[in-house]
């Protein structure tokens, strides 16, 4: 649990240094084990950020079964599954029409 907290933390304090004109309450990590989305945003930062964040610290994921969480917590946003292990970079899963969309833009 301490590792989720972890990228929970990092996922929120880079989204918060990524949106400096939020206030800090607008990004907050969930407590760990409550059900929903792990990143919780405000009405103000739904307003800018339109993604939900899923985010797993695992050696071995089961990654159909987190996809699946990360679309069911998502609402009426595009859901993002952040996923890390340990020595290994961080990444976002999302969506591939959703990729494109954002490269060609």
């Amino acid at each position: 649990k301490a590792k989720g907290r972890k990228l929970q933390n990092m996922v929120r304090d880079a989204l918060r240094d990524a949106f400096p004109s939020l206030e800090e309450d607008d990004i907050k990590s969930q407590t760990m084990g409550m059900p929903g989305e792990d990143i919780v945003l405000s009405p103000a930062a739904r307003k800018i950020i339109k993604y939900s964040f899923e985010c797993k610290n695992k050696e071995r994921l089961d990654l159909w079964k987190s996809l699946e969480q990360a679309e069911e917590n998502s609402e009426d946003r595009n859901p993002v599954l952040v996923i890390k292990r340990n020595r290994s970079k961080t990444y976002a899963v999302i969506e591939i029409d959703h990729f494109i969309d954002l490269i060609k833009e």
